[in-house]
This record gives C-alpha cells, structure tokens and sequence, in this order.
C-alpha cells in the first residue's frame, strides 16, 4: 500500500525533471545587477541589450534605475546603489574615480569627425550682430550647465582648435540643459553647445542658428561604461558577461545608425522608444530618437589616450584633484582600445 501512495509523487517528480531536461532550464538564478542610465539615445545599447535578451543569455538579469543628470549616474556606482552606468565624462566624474571608487570599462559615445553629434549654436539675436561662424565666438556668452561638466571641456577644445583664448568667452553656468535652452530661446545668452535630437529642432524651428558640429573642432570621447571597482575586483565575471551583452546592444546600434540598415534601424527605434521619449506618440517620438544617434564606436572600444588627456586638462584647471591618476582607473580587460575612432 505504502508503494502504491507514493509513486504518484515519483512519477510528479520525474516529469519535472524531464521538462526541465526538455527545454533546457536551469535551477541555478541570474546575476542580479542595477543599471544607472539616462533616457537617452546614447544609452541605447544598454535598452537593446535589455530588448533583445542579450543580458539574459549572459545569465543577467538587469533592472534599469534612472537618473536625470551624469553625476549622480556616477555617484549610484560609487555608492553601490546600482552596478553599472553610461554617462559623459567631466570633473565630478573623475574626481569620484580618482578616488578609487570607479572604473571605466568600454566606451560611450564619440564625437567623430565627418558624423553629426553635437551643435554649436548661436541666438538668433546673437547671429544678427555677427556671431555667424565658430571663429567669431570671443567676446559672446556661452551657456553650459556647470563649471568642469562636459560642455566646459568641449568649449575649450572648440576654442583650441578654432585659434581663441576661452578665456574670451564668457561661461555662464545655468545648472541644467533645460536651462541653457531657454537662455538661448530668449536671447540671454548668445551662444552654446547641445545634442543633435535636441539642436536641429531648434534650427529648424527659426530659433537658433547652426554655427558648427563639434566633432569638427573637438573630436573625442565623450563618456564610458563604468562600474564599481568593487565588482572588479570581485565579480570580473559578471562585468565581462555585462560587456559582452553591451557589446551586442552596441553592434545592433551601430548596424541601425552608423551602417543605416533600415529594417535594423526601424527594429531599433521601436525598442528604444520604450525607454525613450515613451510619454511621446511614435509619430513625434520616432524622429527625435532618429536625429539623437550619435557615433559609438565598434566593440564598445574606448580611447584611453584620449580619457587621459581629458582628465590632464580638468587638472590644469584645478577642476579635478591632482593625485587623480587615469591609469588607475581606466580599465582595458574587457574591451579593446584605440587611438581614434574608426567606422
């Protein structure tokens, strides 16, 4: 009687195990990781990687905290409150790395010579007493949203190349993007700096005036993907299966936008329409994502050389602590390097 009570359960249990056997399950449970991003076209490898099951098939699980501004995407994977993050360098960036509580793990995006990123403006009030091109900036207003962020540190390479003094410009730090918009809408500031789903609305509204891309005058790399160095030290496994599925988000990015696979391409912004722009129907949003793509080089690959000549220049300003030291920080294990970007 005792073997005729049990032996439903045995045949229960054997038909568990060959359904797991059956479709290749696992009992063993994905990596947990939290992901600092911005709703922005630049973190759109992250959203496809996301999308397409990329970190799954890494065996991650990846959940998405956002965050308005760069520095506290920085300040999250310092803190420990996610695990990795994209952002755009600047001082406060480094100035957190420096201390040893980050590493830079592959690239975000580049501004390339020969590819649209981001613009250089001019208030129509500006444009009509002469500030018509890039060399004629000195002497104007230039709108960025704080001192050692990145837009001070492409201004400056702007007025390196073009042969002017920064110091002839006039900064006006005015805290956020939104800020600088209206600043330069209203005319009370004549000049500044901004991404391209955001600056050729603005042109081709009638309310600005296009005076130069910046990859033009500044080419560089513009953020990375980052981490804790505690991850790295202690779960280096995990970070390369990360990277491996940012990679894939990366080549499907690059297949849509740099190679302008079409059908990639409408796939693409289908997907990074849930992250970004969702609040707007596809007929307003769909044009903005296209217009948002900026350059992001093959394999994630980051310019190291270039991070370390960023973080010189902060120095030089005394923007960032003199003690900070790239090389400690910039992390090559996981993706290649390069010395310029290459399509």
């Amino acid at each position: 009687m005792l073997q005729l009570f049990r032996s439903p359960a045995r045949i229960l249990l054997t038909a568990v195990l060959m359904l797991l056997m059956a479709t290749g399950q696992s009992a063993v449970a994905k990596d947990q990781v939290t992901v600092a991003a911005l709703r922005f076209v630049s973190s759109g490898p992250l959203f496809i990687a996301k999308e397409q099951g990329y970190f799954a098939d890494e065996g991650i699980d990846a959940e998405f905290s956002f965050f308005n501004a760069a520095q506290p995407v920085a300040v999250a994977i310092a803190s420990g409150d996610a695990d990795f993050g994209v952002t755009a360098f600047t001082a406060g960036f480094f100035n957190i790395a420096g201390k040893g509580a980050l590493q830079v793990v592959g690239a975000q995006l580049h501004e390339v010579e020969g590819f649209e990123g981001s613009a250089i403006l001019a208030s129509n009030e500006a444009w009509d007493a002469g500030l018509q091109s890039v060399e004629d900036l000195p002497g104007h207003s230039f709108a960025l949203t704080q001192t050692g962020s990145s837009f001070h540190y492409m201004i400056g390479q702007i007025a390196a190349d073009a042969g002017f003094d920064l110091d002839d410009m006039n900064l006006q730090p005015l805290q956020s993007v939104g800020n600088m918009i209206g600043a330069l809408r209203s005319n009370q500031v004549d000049s500044l700096v901004i991404v391209p789903h955001i600056a050729k609305p603005l042109v081709e509204a009638g309310d600005a005036h296009l005076l130069g891309w910046v990859s033009d005058y500044a080419p560089y790399q513009v953020g990375g993907l980052f981490t804790s160095t505690d991850n790295v030290a202690n779960r280096a496994d995990v970070v390369q299966r990360f990277v491996n599925a940012y990679q894939r988000g990366v080549a499907d990015y690059r297949a849509a936008f740099m190679d302008n696979d079409e059908a990639m391409q409408d796939d693409v912004v289908a997907m990074l329409h849930k992250y970004v722009y969702s609040d707007q129907p596809e007929d307003e949003a769909y044009p903005k994502i296209r217009n948002g793509a900026m350059f992001i080089t093959e394999g994630a690959a980051l310019n190291a050389d270039d991070v370390r000549a960023q973080v010189r220049w902060y120095q030089e300003r005394d923007l960032v602590d003199a003690a900070a030291d790239p090389d400690d920080f910039i992390n090559t294990d996981f993706v290649d390097t390069i010395t310029a970007p290459d399509y």
